[in-house]
């Protein structure tokens, strides 16, 4: 039976995921530069005429995924800046999911590894997207360390320098990240609890 526009469109989507899943595992664990589009094509379980339709070159694929993971940290800035819930209550889902992205998948682990690549290689080359991704760090930096000390006023949060803790909270993800990716099955998450045990309170 003849395909309709949006099966089509379904069609082209999964194509999509298949081929940014491979290449994301593929930089990540053998590099950049020793990634091709034919080991690309191969992972994703497609022929590489499929997959120069979406993509031109590499660096093409390379830029939309930096570009996706981007994205994501301007949402957890968005998020951040909501006034509806409190700090501990943001701080709390943001920790959740992340438990949760890096418990049931590497897509989480592979996009934070591919952020760190894209600066390095942009710090070489000035591209306009290295210097988004400072910007944008720059901006969840500065949000993040705005809703500590919001945190710290209401008592939720321990005392100390709001900057250094917003720091180490995103170091420590940084660092599960590439942890996961090391020790593949041996790995295991902290929980929630041990992640925020430097920034929460206990109750007295």
């Amino acid at each position: 039976m003849p395909r309709s526009k949006e099966q089509f469109e379904e069609m082209r989507k999964a194509t999509k995921m298949k081929i940014h899943a491979s290449a994301m595992r593929l930089f990540v664990h053998q590099g950049y530069g020793s990634t091709n589009v034919q080991d690309i094509a191969d992972t994703a379980g497609i022929s590489i005429g499929l997959l120069y339709r979406h993509y031109k070159t590499k660096e093409e694929l390379f830029h939309e995924l930096v570009t996706y993971a981007v994205e994501g940290l301007k949402r957890n800035i968005t998020f951040f800046n909501q006034s509806d819930y409190s700090p501990k209550e943001l701080i709390a889902q943001f920790v959740d999911e992340v438990y949760s992205d890096l418990s049931h998948g590497e897509d989480l682990a592979n996009l934070l590894i591919l952020i760190n690549q894209s600066l390095l290689a942009g710090a070489d080359t000035n591209s306009d997207q290295y210097e988004e991704i400072l910007h944008v760090n720059s901006q969840l930096m500065d949000s993040t360390v705005q809703l500590i000390r919001k945190g710290q006023q209401l008592g939720d949060f321990r005392s100390g320098n709001a900057q250094e803790m917003a720091i180490f909270l995103y170091a420590s993800i940084q660092g599960l990240a590439e942890m996961k990716v090391l020790l593949k099955s041996g790995f295991t998450v902290p929980s929630p609890t041990i992640i925020t045990a430097f920034l929460m309170k206990e109750k007295e």
